[in-house]
C-alpha cells in the first residue's frame, strides 16, 4: 500500500505544501475504500523514506487526518484507519424529486395607486447628505459603539418634544423605544404584554399588521366597524384585553374616529385591568382639514394606551425607523426584557434622524410634504367630480383615500380590468380577513403619494377608461 500512495502522491502532487498534498492523497484512498477499517498506515518514518520528503511532512498530514476523524492513533504502534459510517440519504430526497421552478416577474405598471410608497422627489437629500457627514465627524465613536436597547437618548428626547408638541402628549425619553418597523414592535409588544392574551384588531384592516399578530400565535379577534371606527359593543362582545387600532385616520376606510368613540375606547382600557390599547398613528402629520387630532395617548395621561409612530410616510418607506411609547406602568416589565433586547436600528441612521429634528429640518420637511400633498389631493378632487358613478371617502387627512363606484361590476373585476391596463389598484375586500358576505358597493383604496404630479391626470383618466366608467 506503501508503493502505491508513493505513485499516486508523486504523479497528482500539485503546487502547494506538501503535508497538505499528502493529506489530501490519504484521505481520497481512505474514502475510496483502498484502506480499509483498522489497517495501518506507514509509519512515519518509513513513509518519508519512500517519497523522499521529512518525517514533520507526513507527522504534519497525519495529524490532519486525525483531527478530522479519518485516522486514530495508538502510543508505540501506529496509526490506524479509523471506523467508517456511510452517509445514508434523507428518506424525502429518495422519494421526490425537487424542480426549482423560475420565479415569476413582478409585473411592472404605468400607474400605480400604492399605499405604500412617497413621493421621493421631496426628499431632504441635500439636508440629509449634510447631517451625515456631520455625524460620521462628530459622532464616529458612539455611532460604531452598543446604543441603548431603547435607541438612542438624544434621539428619543427629541421624539418627546415633538409628541408634546404636535400630538399633545406628555412622554418621557425612558418611554420611548425605537425600532426597525412595525414587525419588530409587535413581535416586542407581544412579548411584554404577553403571549397568552386576548388581541384584537380592526376589520377591515392593514394586512401586514393582521399577518403580524397571526404570525405569533396569538387569540386574535377581527372587530367590525361603524362611521365611527371600531365597534365598542363588538370589542366588549370578544372578551379581548389589548386592541389595534388607527384611529387618527382608519385603514383602509379613512375614518377619522370622533372624541365620543375616544371616550369610549378609553373607559373600555379602563374598565378591566390588563386591558390596552395600541395606538397606531401611522399617517397622522397629514391632515389637510382644521388643526391635527389630538393622538389618545394624550388623553388624561391615559396609562392604558401604547403609542406607535413610523417614520416611513414623512421620510421614505426603505427608511425602517418606528418607534413606540410604553405606558409607566409597563416600564418595570419591559426594562427586565431589555436585557436581551438589542436596538434593531443603526446608530448612523439614529444620529442623522436625532440632527435632522433638532434642527427644525423635520418640521419644515412635514410642511413641504404636506402642501405637495394637499395639492395633489386637490387636482384629484377637481378631476373626478364629473364622473358622477364615482364618489371619494376618507381623503381629508393621510395619503390614501375610498373610490366608491357605483355599479353592478364586481369588484375584484374591476381590480383585474386596471391590472389588465398596467395600472395598480387594490380593493377594499383584500384587507377584509373575516371573510363575511361584501355588502358595500365595489370600492377601490387608492394611495395617490407616489404618483408625480405631471401624471396624476393621465393616470386617473386612463383609471376611468380601464373601469369602462367613462
Amino acid at each position: 500500500m506503501g508503493d502505491l500512495m508513493f505513485e499516486t502522491f508523486n504523479k497528482d502532487k500539485k503546487k502547494e505544501t506538501l503535508y497538505v498534498s499528502l493529506y489530501k492523497h490519504i484521505k481520497k484512498m481512505i474514502i475510496e475504500d483502498k484502506y480499509k477499517e483498522g489497517e495501518k498506515l506507514p509509519s512515519k518514518r518509513k513513509l518519508a523514506e519512500n517519497l523522499k520528503i521529512s518525517p514533520l511532512t507526513v507527522e504534519a498530514a497525519y495529524q490532519q487526518l486525525i483531527a478530522e476523524g479519518y485516522v486514530y492513533a495508538i502510543e508505540k504502534k501506529g496509526y490506524y484507519i479509523d471506523q467508517k459510517v456511510e452517509l445514508v440519504k434523507p428518506l424525502s430526497s429518495r422519494k421526490t424529486t425537487f424542480v426549482i421552478e423560475d420565479q415569476p416577474i413582478e409585473q411592472v405598471f404605468k400607474y400605480a395607486f400604492k399605499t405604500n410608497v412617497v413621493d421621493t422627489s421631496l426628499f431632504p437629500n441635500t439636508t440629509w447628505a449634510k447631517l451625515s457627514r456631520e455625524v460620521l465627524s462628530e459622532n464616529r465613536h458612539e455611532m460604531l459603539n452598543v446604543t441603548h436597547p431603547q435607541g438612542v437618548l438624544m434621539l428619543r428626547k427629541e421624539i418627546a418634544k415633538y409628541l408634546e408638541l404636535y400630538r399633545g402628549m406628555k412622554v418621557d425619553e425612558s418611554q420611548i423605544v425605537i425600532g426597525s418597523g412595525s414587525s419588530s414592535l409587535i413581535g416586542l409588544l407581544i412579548e411584554l404584554l404577553g403571549r397568552d392574551k386576548h388581541y384584537a384588531i380592526e376589520n377591515p384592516c392593514y394586512t401586514k399588521n393582521y399577518h403580524l399578530y397571526q404570525g405569533n400565535n396569538v387569540k386574535l379577534s377581527l372587530i367590525g366597524l361603524d362611521e365611527s371606527g371600531i365597534t365598542i359593543d363588538e370589542l366588549d362582545q370578544s372578551n379581548a384585553q389589548i386592541v389595534h387600532i388607527t384611529p387618527s385616520h382608519q385603514f383602509p376606510m379613512g375614518i377619522v374616529m370622533p372624541i365620543q368613540r375616544r371616550v369610549e375606547l378609553l373607559n373600555w382600557s379602563n374598565r378591566l385591568a390588563g386591558r390596552y390599547i395600541i395606538e397606531d398613528d401611522y399617517d397622522s402629520e397629514f391632515r389637510y382639514q382644521g388643526k391635527p387630532i389630538p393622538a389618545l395617548q394624550g388623553f388624561y395621561e391615559n396609562d392604558h394606551v401604547i403609542y406607535m409612530n413610523t417614520f416611513t410616510k414623512t421620510l421614505a418607506p426603505s427608511f425602517r425607523m418606528n418607534y413606540m411609547v410604553i405606558p409607566l406602568k409597563l416600564l418595570p416589565r419591559y426594562h427586565k426584557m431589555m436585557s436581551y433586547h438589542g436596538c434593531t436600528v443603526p446608530n448612523f441612521e439614529q444620529f442623522v434622524m436625532y440632527k435632522f429634528m433638532q434642527g427644525g429640518f423635520f418640521e419644515r420637511h412635514i410642511n413641504r410634504m404636506r402642501n405637495h400633498y394637499r395639492g395633489k389631493l386637490e387636482l384629484i378632487l377637481k378631476l373626478t367630480e364629473k364622473y358622477p358613478l364615482i364618489k371619494l371617502k376618507g381623503y381629508d387627512t393621510g395619503l390614501h383615500f375610498l373610490m366608491e363606484i357605483d355599479s353592478n361590476q364586481d369588484e375584484e373585476a374591476l381590480v383585474l380590468k386596471a391590472f389588465n391596463q398596467q395600472i395598480y389598484v387594490s380593493g377594499l375586500n383584500t384587507y377584509d380577513h373575516s371573510r363575511a358576505t361584501k355588502n358595500h358597493k365595489p370600492t377601490l383604496v387608492l394611495g395617490y403619494s407616489g404618483l408625480k404630479n405631471d401624471e396624476i391626470e393621465d393616470a386617473f383618466y386612463e383609471l376611468i377608461l380601464a373601469l369602462e366608467l367613462k
